[in-house]
Order: structure tokens, then sequence, then C-alpha cells
């Protein structure tokens, strides 16, 4: 899909990627996927749900952050405010109908905050649903100890090893202390929409209990969750995916 990709000048001058498929619809809702901490668009999951969206004449919509994947812009630059300020600019510039936004991990939290934004901008008729996947707010804070948290505060980054064959994964001073100042979980969540969360109970990077916890702190009175047992973080094995497109079907009609 790379011929598919297209670009975004947002306000601060850097350019979004994106990719963008539109359905024979226009009031049918769009699909926006938001991909987890230094993750892209060409994720397994990304992928096949925007597949799915283009051969079911859906609307949906990618698109990478900046200083990740395709866009422009340092990573060590990135923060979730500054994220949700581009992925809210582009919603307003191509999907000005309804929406259901879909976050993975810490897309998951920003998917929280862009709903939060987008409520108070349009009002609530904007959301038509969420989904977690593995949904990570507050991360900056539960996944950190007191220790990581020096080491940020007097070096400006930390590294921690992956499980996944990668370089060590870095998390930078602006980042955490932008996560800091956006902390969920200790208050409620003030969204009424409809919100569908998944999450493996093998996930060794995001305790299942932070869906229990999300659930909890919502202001809704529809939270399902969707508990895998044998699921991890990654959920992308072709059983995951298929309930994730099953959900995203049922949510759309």
């Amino acid at each position: 899909m790379n011929d598919d990709v297209q670009y975004f000048k947002q306000s601060a001058g850097l350019k979004t990627a994106y990719r963008y498929t539109q359905g024979s619809d226009a009031s049918q809702p769009t699909i926006i996927f938001l991909p987890g901490y230094m993750s892209d668009m060409d994720g397994g999951k990304a992928q096949a749900i925007f597949t799915h969206a283009r051969q079911n004449d859906r609307s949906c919509l990618l698109l990478d952050y900046s200083g990740c994947g395709k866009s422009e812009g340092e990573f060590a630059d990135g923060c979730l405010s500054l994220w949700c300020d581009e992925v809210c600019a582009i919603i307003d510039d191509k999907a000005p109908g309804p929406i259901i936004l879909v976050g993975s991990s810490m897309g998951g939290w920003l998917m929280l905050l862009v709903a939060v934004q987008l409520c108070q901008k349009y009002g609530p008729h904007k959301l038509q649903a969420l989904l977690g996947i593995a949904a990570a707010p507050d991360f900056t804070e539960w996944d950190f100890s007191a220790a990581d948290k020096a080491i940020i505060d007097s070096n400006g980054v930390f590294y921690r090893d992956n499980d996944y064959g990668y370089d060590p994964t870095p998390m930078h001073h602006k980042f955490h202390q932008d996560g800091q100042n956006l902390l969920l979980l200790n208050k409620q969540i003030e969204l009424d929409c409809p919100v569908t969360l998944f999450h493996g109970q093998n996930d060794r990077d995001v305790p299942y209990d932070i869906s229990m916890q999300l659930s909890a702190a919502l202001r809704s009175s529809h939270v399902h969750i969707n508990l895998i047992k044998d699921g991890d973080h990654r959920f992308s094995r072709d059983s995951d995916i298929a309930l994730l497109i099953a959900s995203l079907e049922q949510i759309w009609t």
C-alpha cells in the first residue's frame, strides 16, 4: 500500500503521512486507526482494518504521528499533546462526519484524548464509538519505577529493552512529562459513547487490569471488555484480527 500514502501539512509546518479510503456513503462513520508507541500505519492491525474497509466500501483513515513512520519530524520531539492536535487536525480535514476511533496500546490513550477534544469542539455526536486494543492510558505513570523516572529527569531519556528483537525503546523527557500532565485513570473520563476494549490476558506489556481501570473511569455506561485468554500484546494473530473486524462491523451497523 506504499503508493497510497498522501501528506497533510500541519499548522506547525510538518507533513503527516496518511492513507485514506472513502466509502460511497458520506453519512457513514470513518474509522480512524491510532497506532501504538513507536509504531506506524504499516502495522498488521492497521493494514488489515484498512484493507477490510476498502473492500467493503467503508471510509478509513490511517496516519503516522510526527517523528514516526513516513511522517516528518523527530521522534524525540513527539508527545501526546502534539500528536493529539495532529490527529484532530487531519480528522477535521478528512473526516468531517462521525468517526469510530480505534486505538492500539499507546494509541488507546491517545484515542481517549482525541475523543475528549473532539467532543468539546463538536459535541458527542462526533463519536460513533471507541475501540481500544490493549489500551495503555497513563503508562508513563504505572510502567515506570521511581528509579526509571529519575533517570528520565537527569538524563533526558530512558532506554528499555524490548521483547521483539528491536533496539532498546527510548522514553524521552518531553513525552514523559507531557504524559504525566495528561493522566486519565485518576478521574472520570467524560465520554458517553459506546466503548469496546480488547485485551489479551497474556499481555506482558500492558496488564489487562488497565482495561478494567479504564472501564471504571469512563463515564459511559456502554463499555464492553473482551478478555482473550491466550492473547498477547501484539493482538495480531488471524483470530485476533477477525475479532477486531467483527467488532467494527457490529459497531458500524
